[in-house]
């Protein structure tokens, strides 16, 4: 059964360890995701963006899809499904196709309507038991011609919207979505700090989770991060793995060409690589 990512992630937080959100593409990437949590004792967060939704044929095919793993495949470790970066009607969808949590993205809003739209699902998921992530604008970045750094968030901008009741904030530290630039200038750790100390016990969410060094994970968990999104990473090793497969000729011998052999090195790939987060973040053996 899905649940919120409330406890799970309250837990995280207490207990300094942070929970993975893996992005889910499809019917693979599901099921190495789910199987691994449950090998590993982990509780997890499927993350479904608004793109990946309608490319598996809408959020009632993924919560479907979803729900029938859980069963079939004995999953008994917490297991959320959530929305990523959503949009106002997105989450709405969501909300009304059966996810157990969404994230509202109005950091590109001026944050008096980020604030009102906030508020509006914050009330809806209360009511439901959902839990809902919030995101906050940010500063800096390619706008002040720094190029290669991510974009901070304002803390005082981060407690107007963590004191609406949100269950978890993501907050722009310097961490940038997809593969990072050579000249990247690393997580900005004082922002994280004051964050922390403007929002006190709401779990942080730390997103572009690719890329970033062992020591900075480790470092952002120990200043509150308990949610971390990873999604380019377990894309990249599925690409690398099945072309291999291909490379290696493969597909040409027997039944190779068959999608159950041909996507097998992919879905162990994934497995890999949320097994190596699962043990970074710390949260093996928390479910």
């Amino acid at each position: 059964m899905l649940v919120s990512a409330k406890e799970m992630l309250t837990k995280a937080k207490e207990g300094h360890y942070a929970v993975g959100q893996f992005n889910i593409n499809n019917l693979e990437w599901t099921k190495a995701i789910l199987l691994t949590a449950q090998e590993l004792n982990s509780p997890v967060i499927l993350g479904v963006s608004e793109g990946a939704g309608k490319y598996m044929a809408g959020y009632k095919t993924v919560v479907g899809m979803v729900n029938g793993m859980l069963e079939e495949l004995n999953i008994t470790v917490p297991v959320a499904l959530h929305l990523d970066h959503g949009s106002y009607e997105g989450a709405k969808k969501c909300i009304e196709a059966g996810f157990s949590s969404v994230m509202f993205d109005g950091s590109h809003y001026p944050i008096e309507e980020n604030i009102a739209k906030t508020k509006e699902l914050v009330a809806i998921c209360n009511e439901k038991g959902l839990s809902i992530e919030a995101e906050v604008g940010s500063i800096g970045g390619e706008e002040d011609g720094v190029i290669g750094a991510g974009e901070c968030a304002d803390p005082n901008e981060c407690k107007m919207i963590a004191d609406l009741g949100v269950t978890m904030l993501a907050a722009g530290i310097g961490n940038i979505h997809g593969k990072y630039p050579d000249n990247w200038a690393g997580l900005s750790f004082e922002t994280l700090d004051a964050v922390q100390q403007k929002t006190g016990t709401m779990p942080l969410v730390l997103h572009g989770g690719t890329g970033i060094p062992e020591d900075m994970i480790k470092k952002a968990i120990s200043l509150g991060v308990s949610k971390i999104n990873v999604n380019t990473e377990c894309q990249l090793a599925f690409a690398d793995a099945t072309r291999k497969y291909i490379e290696a000729g493969k597909d040409l011998e027997g039944k190779g060409f068959d999608p159950r052999k041909l996507l097998a090195p992919g879905f162990e790939a994934i497995k890999a690589t949320v097994k190596e987060k699962m043990e970074l973040f710390g949260s093996v053996n928390k479910a």
